[in-house]
C-alpha cells in the first residue's frame, strides 16, 4: 500500500514526541519519546492543505434514524390540501411494497407542526426546533439531498463512509489521514457515543487506510454521557516510571515485529500506545467539564433531564474542537425512526438535541470560533410525505434536507429543493458524495485528490462521483 495524497511533511513524529508533554514529566517523557521514535521519522507529519481552507475542524451532529423534513424545514402546503388522499403519483417501488399491507396506504400525512419563517432570511423552521430558529441566519440548509439505500444499514454506511454496501473509511478516517491533528496529544478524530447498530464501528473505522486514523471513542449511543470515558487511557496499577518500562518493552517488540512485516495494523498498535501516552496528560482535562461554568452548562441544557445526555455531548465537542481535535461525530441518544408515532417520537427527540444545538452554536458564535469550525446537521434519510400506519412516516432516501453553519458555508441561504409534497429531490439536487467533496473542500481538500492506493487502484471518499456544491460555499 501506498499513501498517494499530494501533502507535504513538515514536522517529524520524533520531532513531536520529544517536545509534547503527557504527564510523565518532561525530562522522563523526553527520554521515553527518543526511544519509541527511534523508527518513526519516515512516518507522517503535519501537511499542507490543496488550497487555503475555511474551516479548521468539523462537528457532525448525526442525527440518527431519519429526521422527517416536512415536519422540521422544509414545509409543502400540498400536504395540507391532500391530507387523507393518496399521492398523485407514484413513490420508491421499494417503499410501496412496505406500504401495501399498512394503514393509510400511500395517503398523504399532513404535518402537526406550525412552520414560520425565521430571522432576516426569513428560513422556515417547524416549531418542533425553538432553539434551533433563534439561529436562523446562521444556518445553511441543503433541501435537496438524496443518497443510496432505503435501509438504515445501507443509508447510515452512506453519510459515514460514502459508501451503501462496501467496507470503507469514515469521513473522520479521511480527514484524519488528510490533516493529521493540530494538537499531537490528541487524536485527529473523536466519536463521541457512537451508534452500536446500523454498521458500529464502521461508521468511525479506518478500512484500509492505516489504523491509526479510526475513532477514539466515547462510549456508545446508549452510554450516558456523564459516565463515559477513554477507555484503558489510565493504568492505576502501574506508577509512571513502570508504566514507562512497559510501554517501552512493548514498543521494541511491535517495531521489531513491523520492521518484517510492515503491516499497517501494527503501525496502528504502536501508533495507539504512543497516543495513549500522550493523552494521559491532558485528555483526562478535556473530558472533565467540571470546571465549565455554571451558566454554560446551563445554556447546554444540563440542568434539564431531557437534554442534559445530549448537551453534555455537544460541550464534550466544543472542548475537543478547542483542544485541537480535527472532526468531532457526535450522535443522538434516540433514533429518528417513527413508523409510527410519529408526534411523540419527533417530540421527545428534538426535545433532547434542540437546546444543546443551540447552545453549540451560540457557544461557538461567543468564544470567535464558528468562524474556522464547520457544524454539519445530518440524518441517513428523510421520511415518506405518505403515512404509514395511522401516524408514522417511513424511509426516503429520495428528498430530505441536511444544514451547515460556520466556517466557509453561506449563512441564512437555502439551497435546492424537494417536489410539492417533500418526496423528490428536484431543483439542484446533491448527492451524499456531493456533500463530501464540500466538507473536504472546506477544509483545504481537493477530494478528487486525496487518495490512498489499496487492492491495486487507487481510492477516495467520493469514489468516483462527487462535485463540490459552490452555491452555499461563502
Amino acid at each position: 500500500m501506498k499513501e498517494c495524497h499530494q501533502f507535504t511533511p513538515s514536522v517529524t513524529r520524533r520531532q513531536w514526541l520529544e517536545t509534547a508533554g503527557c504527564g510523565f514529566g518532561a525530562l522522563a517523557f523526553q527520554a521515553f519519546a527518543q526511544q519509541i521514535s527511534s523508527a518513526a521519522d519516515s512516518l507522517d507529519g503535519l501537511p499542507q492543505t490543496h488550497h487555503a481552507p475555511k474551516a479548521k475542524r468539523v462537528i457532525f451532529l448525526f442525527m440518527h434514524g431519519g429526521v422527517s423534513q416536512v415536519d422540521s424545514f422544509d414545509p409543502k402546503p400540498m400536504l395540507k390540501q391532500y391530507n387523507g388522499k393518496e399521492l398523485p403519483f407514484k413513490g420508491l417501488d421499494s417503499l410501496d411494497i412496505e406500504l401495501k399491507d399498512k394503514a393509510g396506504n400511500g395517503r398523504v400525512l399532513d404535518t402537526t407542526w406550525k412552520f414560520q419563517q425565521h430571522g432576516e432570511s426569513g428560513a422556515w423552521i417547524s416549531d418542533l426546533w425553538p432553539h434551533l430558529a433563534k439561529h436562523a441566519d446562521d444556518l445553511c440548509f441543503i433541501k435537496s439531498m438524496h443518497t443510496r439505500g432505503t435501509s438504515h444499514g445501507q443509508a447510515v454506511a452512506m453519510i459515514h463512509t460514502g459508501s451503501d454496501n462496501l467496507l470503507r473509511p469514515s469521513v473522520g478516517a479521511w480527514v484524519s489521514y488528510g490533516l493529521g491533528t493540530e494538537n499531537q496529544n490528541l487524536p485527529a478524530f473523536v466519536s463521541v457515543t457512537p451508534p452500536a447498530g446500523h454498521g458500529g464501528a464502521r461508521n468511525y473505522g479506518s478500512s484500509f487506510l492505516p489504523a491509526h486514523h479510526q475513532a477514539t471513542t466515547l462510549g456508545h449511543s446508549g452510554s450516558k454521557t456523564g459516565d463515559v470515558t477513554i477507555q484503558y487511557l489510565q493504568n492505576p496499577s502501574a506508577r509512571q516510571d513502570d508504566q514507562q518500562r512497559q510501554l517501552e518493552m512493548l514498543n521494541r517488540i511491535n517495531q521489531k515485529h513491523f520492521a518484517k512485516t510492515q503491516d499497517s495494523q501494527v503501525d496502528g498498535v504502536i501508533r495507539s500506545y504512543e497516543m495513549a501516552a500522550r493523552m494521559q496528560g491532558i485528555a483526562p482535562e478535556v473530558i472533565d467539564i467540571s470546571k465549565e461554568s455554571k451558566s454554560i452548562q446551563e445554556l447546554y441544557g444540563m440542568n434539564r433531564k431531557e437534554t442534559t445526555d445530549f448537551g453534555h455531548r455537544c460541550l464534550l465537542a466544543r472542548r475537543f474542537c478547542e483542544a485541537g481535535v480535527r472532526y468531532v461525530q457526535v450522535s443522538t441518544p434516540y433514533v429518528w425512526d417513527q413508523h409510527g408515532g410519529l408526534v411523540k417520537g419527533h417530540t421527545k427527540n428534538a426535545l433532547a438535541v434542540d437546546q444543546p444545538i443551540s447552545a453549540l452554536l451560540t457557544d461557538l458564535k461567543q468564544r470567535g470560533m464558528l468562524d474556522d469550525t464547520l457544524i454539519v446537521w445530518g440524518t441517513e434519510f428523510g421520511r415518506t410525505p405518505v403515512a404509514q400506519g395511522k401516524d408514522g412516516r417511513d424511509h426516503n432516501p429520495a428528498g430530505f434536507t441536511v444544514w451547515l453553519s460556520g466556517a466557509g458555508v453561506k449563512p441564512g441561504y437555502s439551497h435546492g429543493a424537494t417536489d410539492d409534497f417533500g418526496y423528490y429531490a428536484q431543483e439542484n439536487k446533491v448527492h451524499m458524495h456531493d456533500l463530501h467533496a464540500t466538507i473536504l473542500h472546506l477544509l483545504g481538500i481537493n477530494h478528487k485528490k486525496l487518495t490512498y492506493r489499496y487492492a491495486g487502484r487507487d481510492f477516495r471518499l467520493t469514489d468516483v462521483y462527487g462535485e463540490v456544491v459552490k452555491d452555499i460555499l461563502a
